[in-house]
């Protein structure tokens, strides 16, 4: 299957370049040359797209602008910018909106395939959890979640006794494998609100669960610094 790439690039002799260049390199790209035009595009199918390849610098609405619309209208699909920018806070701030990688022009074209393509890899899921409704039980690999009974069978065949609350977290990684989860939606969902003394609960459970899983090797918990976090599943 070819992946499908919606380029957002202003500069027509770039634009053009890039485009041809990945249609070699066998993805099917769609070239927009506006922020508006690329957004109204993206909303007549959301899931047509594998990646996103967005210049900061468009007129009228700028790149930044741009991504945070497309996280609202979809937010599982990746996206990376492409820009003149080499400023830590331009990158932060591309970053915190969830992008997948910066490029700052002049780059090489070979590089941005191979981190389109490792993107695109990184993004599919590598095992869905399962979900047997009928006993309400959650599987990843040998681990299993026990959601009734709130526990929590490790790959070693060990039994952990958790807090609701814990059960309500880890239920939320195992629907959410392999993608960055934001602090804001975490704790929205869990514990309903956003606040400082809730949120060091947050990092107290985390803490918890690497112990739980520090034996297994396919299960760890990634800290994106100032976005939030990822479990990852091999």
């Amino acid at each position: 299957m070819r992946h499908r790439i919606l380029l957002v690039e202003d500069e027509a002799d770039l634009g053009n370049v890039v485009k041809q260049y990945l249609e070699l390199m066998d993805f099917e790209v769609n070239w927009q040359q506006s922020g508006s035009d690329a957004l109204e595009d993206f909303k007549r199918a959301p899931e047509r797209y594998q990646i996103l390849l967005i210049d900061v610098n468009l007129p009228g609405m700028n790149g930044f602008e741009l991504a945070e619309h497309v996280v609202k209208i979809n937010n599982q699909v990746p996206f990376l910018f492409l820009t003149a920018r080499g400023e830590k806070t331009d990158r932060l701030n591309g970053l915190k909106i969830g992008a997948d990688d910066y490029v700052v022009k002049p780059f090489d074209v070979d590089e941005l395939v191979l981190r389109i393509r490792n993107i695109i890899k990184r993004k599919q899921p590598v095992v869905a959890p399962e979900v047997v409704k009928a006993n309400n039980v959650i599987t990843i690999g040998n681990t299993q979640l026990f959601v009734d009974s709130l526990k929590l069978i490790t790959e070693q065949g060990d039994e952990i006794v958790l807090t609701p609350r814990e059960c309500d977290l880890l239920v939320l990684f195992f629907h959410n494998v392999n993608r960055v989860i934001k602090r804001e939606e975490i704790l929205t969902k869990v514990w309903g609100s956003n606040d400082y003394f809730v949120g060091r609960s947050l990092d107290v459970f985390i803490s918890r669960f690497r112990k739980y899983f520090q034996q297994n090797p396919s299960i760890s918990i990634k800290n994106v610094y100032g976005i939030g976090f990822v479990f990852n599943v091999k």
